[in-house]
Formats: structure tokens, sequence, C-alpha cells
């Protein structure tokens, strides 16, 4: 009788995971388990559209001056994701809809709102879950239709005992996508030790989730939806500090910040290791400015605060360590 239980209880998580790939398509990937999952490419969300009379000459010019619009985003495939959304803008502000995007990365996101805010007739509101967040969703529409933010991200709760088997960031994710869903419809996880972790997702995965979420690596777990209110996480910790240095460049400023040689830097931002506000650095000439998020593989990040002149014409650098 257990096995039979056993074996109706699999066969019926199957039908169920089986229908949510049927009508859920475009958020799960494809899975040899489950060869109903495919996959809807994100720049389907790019249609073109006839102009509209009195729409700005800035909307217009996605349509015929995308390529100088995205002049200065660095890697090619921030750029192939940052055109999809300008065109995605576009067909928002064209057809007064409101359009979500997936959970972006840092560095698609930044591009992305830094364009976005320029260009009249085109709202832009970026959301992750919580002010921290790193991953996030951008909702864009006319500026007369995009009145509020919209409720376009959920959380969820992943409970279990992870006292003697804690589990990484990497194995909570592992098992998310195990599941059979595609990468870019979960934000960010927050890990709570032994309790578990928190993950923000997309709001139609969260039924689906709560089914099929059942272990996480050999730890059995429980999945519930909590409210956005309730995600724990802290503030990032942060030591502040000051350094005098001869130039603006990132392999001078950076090798102060991480405590290391200034040839190690060097060797670093080579092998790839380096980046400034999430795009890989090319050259050890990049000049930093205020604002600038520099990360290290292995080292963590720094941001770059005030800068001032000395009277002996160099800058006078505060730094802001995360902890």
């Amino acid at each position: 009788m257990a096995t039979a239980t056993s074996t109706f209880g699999t066969a019926s998580s199957y039908l169920k995971r089986a229908a949510f790939a049927l009508s859920h398509s475009h958020i799960l990937r494809p899975n040899l388990n489950l060869s109903l999952y495919t996959t809807l490419p994100f720049h389907s969300l790019s249609v073109s559209s006839p102009p509209a009379s009195g729409v700005s000459q800035k909307v217009q010019a996605l349509k015929g001056d995308v390529d100088e619009l995205l002049k200065g985003v660095g890697e090619r495939s921030v750029t192939k994701e940052v055109k999809h959304i300008l065109e995605m803008a576009r067909r928002a502000s064209l057809r007064r809809e409101i359009l979500h995007t997936d959970f972006l990365t840092p560095p698609v996101m930044k591009e992305s709102m830094n364009i976005l805010e320029k260009l009249a007739d085109v709202k832009a509101i970026a959301q992750g879950g919580y002010p921290q967040a790193e991953r996030c969703r951008i909702s864009v529409g006319h500026p007369e239709e995009l009145t509020s933010d919209p409720d376009i991200i959920s959380a969820l709760s992943i409970t279990g005992n992870f006292r003697f088997e804690p589990c990484s960031h990497g194995d909570f994710l592992g098992s998310i996508l195990g599941t059979g869903i595609v990468r870019e419809k979960v934000g960010d996880i927050i890990l709570q030790g032994e309790q578990g972790a928190q993950v923000l997702v997309v709001p139609e995965l969260v039924e689906f989730l709560m089914s099929s979420l059942d272990k996480v690596r050999n730890v059995s777990v429980t999945c519930t939806k909590i409210p956005l209110i309730s995600l724990d996480y802290e503030p990032p910790r942060t030591a502040s500090f000051k350094t005098v240095e001869a130039s603006l460049r990132v392999d001078a400023v950076a090798s102060a910040g991480f405590k290391i040689s200034r040839s190690k830097l060097v060797d670093m931002i080579s092998n790839g290791d380096v980046r400034i506000n999430w795009t890989p650095v090319t050259s050890k000439g990049t000049t930093l400015k205020s604002g600038d998020i520099v990360s290290v593989s292995g080292l963590g990040r720094l941001k770059i605060g005030e800068i001032n002149s000395t009277r002996k014409g160099k800058f006078a650098v505060e730094l802001i360590r995360y902890l």
C-alpha cells in the first residue's frame, strides 16, 4: 500500500508539473524529465509598431537610432539585452501598455535605466523586492499609464533543518532551477543559515514552486509564500577609509582599497577578475569616479565615495569597503 501511495504521489506531482508546463512554457527551460518544457526567448517581447502621431522625437529615436542610444554600453551581451528593453519600452509607450522585464543582472539593469531615464514619454520603474536587491525587474510604460509600482515580485520562504548540512546560495539556486525554471525568473536569494532561505520570484511561479520544490541538496524543505515586508535582509556592512593617489586609475585606487599590490591587481585585470559597475575592466588605466563600484573576484566589492583634490595636485579618495 505504501508503494502504491508513493507511486500515486509521484504521478500526481508529475501531472501537476506537466500541466503547469503547458500553460507556463515561457518561464520554464528544457528539461529531460519533462519534455513539455520549452523556452520563449526574452526578445519575443520586442514588437515593432507604426509610430503614433505626437510621440516625442526621443521616443521615435528608439526606432531608427537605437545604436546611438546604445553607445557607451560595455559588453556585447549587455548591449543586446538593453536593446531588447528599449524596443519593449517603445512598444509600451506607443500602445499605452505596461510591460515588464524578467529579473535582470546588475549591468543590464544599470545600463537600461540610464538610457530609459533620458527618454520622454517613457517611464521606467526598477524593483527587486527590497532596497539592496541586485537582480531587479524593470516595468516600462507611458507616464500616464505607469502611475504606481506594479505588483510584479513575490517572495517565498524555503525552510528546513540545515543545522547539520548547511547549504550555499548555489545549492538553493540549483534546486530551484532543477524544477525546470529559467534563471531569469528568479531574483535574489537571501540566506538564513540553519533556517533556510528566502527567494524572490515572478508571481506566476509561486504555486509551482510551492508544490514542486521539496528538497535542497539532501535536506527536505517546505516552500511557502510570504509578503515582501517579511523579507529578513540586512543592510550591507561597510568600512570607510581614505587614500591619497596621484591618479584615479583603477589599478592605483583599487589596489589601495583591497590592500594588494598594484602589480597583482593588474594581473587580475588581465585575467578578467576585475569589474567596474559589474562590467569587466579591459584597461588598467580606466579612470574611476565617485559612485563607481569596483568588484574583484575573491576579494569582494568597494564603492568610490567622495573625491577631492589636494594642494599637491593629488586625489584624496574615500573608499567604502563592503565587508
